[in-house]
C-alpha cells in the first residue's frame, strides 16, 4: 500500500494527492484527509499503518511538507521507505506564523492552530533516521520552506546523493511531480 500524507491546512483531495491517486490507480494506494491537531493525525496513520502491517502488506510513504515531517517519524518508527516533497524539517518553528485562526487550503474550512498544537510536533521528532529509506525531492522555487534545510538535515543523516534530487525553480506544491512518479516507483521497487 502507498499511503499519501498531506501538508498542513491540505487534504487527502488536494491537487497533488489526486495526481498520486490516478497514476496509482492500479495499486493499494491512501490519501487521507488528516486532523490538523498532529497527535490524531499521527494516531490515524498509525493505524493504518498496523493494519496493513497486519496483514503482511507492504507499505510505502509519500510526504508532503508537514506530511513529510510525519512520514520521517513513521519510516523511522516501522522501518518503511518514504519519499519526502519538499519536508518541513522543522514545523515547530515554520508553523509559528500561521498561529491562531487559518484555513485549510482545500475547503477553506477555518481552524484553529494553538501552540499546543505546536507543541505536539516534538513528540514526532525523529533522532535516529535509515537514510536508505528516504528519496528526498526539493525544489529550490520553495516560497514556504527553504530547501537548505532539508538538505542540510539529510546529508547530516548520510543520505545518498543518488537519494536527494533538488531542482532550480518550482514551488511548495512541487511543480511537475508527475515527472518524478518513475523515479518514485523504482526507489520503493515497484518498476
Amino acid at each position: 500500500m502507498i499511503l499519501y500524507i498531506h501538508g498542513f491546512g491540505s487534504s487527502g483531495s488536494g491537487a497533488k494527492a489526486i495526481k498520486f491517486k490516478e497514476y496509482y490507480n492500479h495499486q493499494s494506494f491512501i490519501a487521507p484527509s488528516l486532523s490538523y491537531i498532529p497527535t490524531l493525525a499521527i494516531d490515524t496513520l498509525e493505524s493504518l499503518i498496523e493494519l496493513c502491517l497486519g496483514h503482511q502488506e507492504e507499505i510505502y510513504l509519500i510526504g508532503s511538507s508537514l506530511g513529510g515531517y510525519m512520514a520521517i517519524y513513521l519510516a523511522s518508527k516501522y522501518n518503511l521507505k518514504a519519499v519526502l516533497i519538499n519536508p518541513s524539517i522543522n514545523p515547530r518553528i515554520t508553523l509559528k506564523k500561521v498561529l491562531g485562526l487559518t484555513h485549510n487550503y482545500y475547503d477553506l474550512s477555518s481552524f484553529e492552530w494553538t501552540t499546543q498544537h505546536l507543541n505536539m510536533l516534538k513528540y514526532y521528532q525523529s533522532s535516529e533516521i535509515d537514510p536508505d529509506n528516504f528519496l528526498l525531492l526539493l525544489q529550490k522555487g520553495d516560497e514556504t520552506l527553504d530547501y537548505r534545510e532539508a538538505e542540510r538535515y539529510f546529508l547530516s543523516e548520510g543520505i545518498a546523493s543518488s537519494h536527494m534530487i533538488i531542482e532550480e525553480g518550482g514551488n511548495h506544491g512541487f511543480e511537475d511531480i508527475e515527472s518524478k512518479f518513475l523515479i518514485i516507483d523504482q526507489f520503493f521497487g515497484l518498476k
